[in-house]
């Protein structure tokens, strides 16, 4: 008899599934996602930089790390290799030069910059 015509609690349509405690949980979830991609982001070049540095235990030796090229007039991918293999086979460093920078053997553009990668 006295009850009110307008139900506050439904005045849209909305029924009680979609409570604070959901919406507090979503933020949470959405604010914890954005840090740890945050984290993620951040800590690749301080893993980069400790990667750089040589090996993680103690007494291990340290990484060849890999060396930067700026191709000159003249150069092929042969003749770098040759120079950065330090007498080894050149053809496996060659193949993994242009697989490492995306390269095709014989389009070097003096000025460009190499990737020469660590050989084991």
């Amino acid at each position: 008899m006295f009850e009110p015509r307008v139900d506050s609690e439904h005045a849209f349509g909305q029924d009680a599934s979609m409570t604070r405690t959901r919406v507090r949980q979503r933020r949470r979830l959405t604010v914890a996602a954005l840090g740890m991609a945050v984290a993620v982001v951040l800590s690749a070049p301080v893993a980069g930089a400790l990667g750089r540095h040589g090996g993680s235990e103690p007494g291990s030796p340290p990484r060849r790390a890999e060396r930067v090229y700026v191709v000159r007039s003249g150069d092929t991918l042969w003749s770098i290799a040759e120079q950065a293999g330090e007498g080894a086979d050149p053809r496996p460093l060659v193949d993994a030069i242009a697989e490492r920078n995306g390269i095709d053997p014989g389009a070097l553009v003096p000025g460009e910059t190499l990737v020469i990668p660590r050989t084991a």
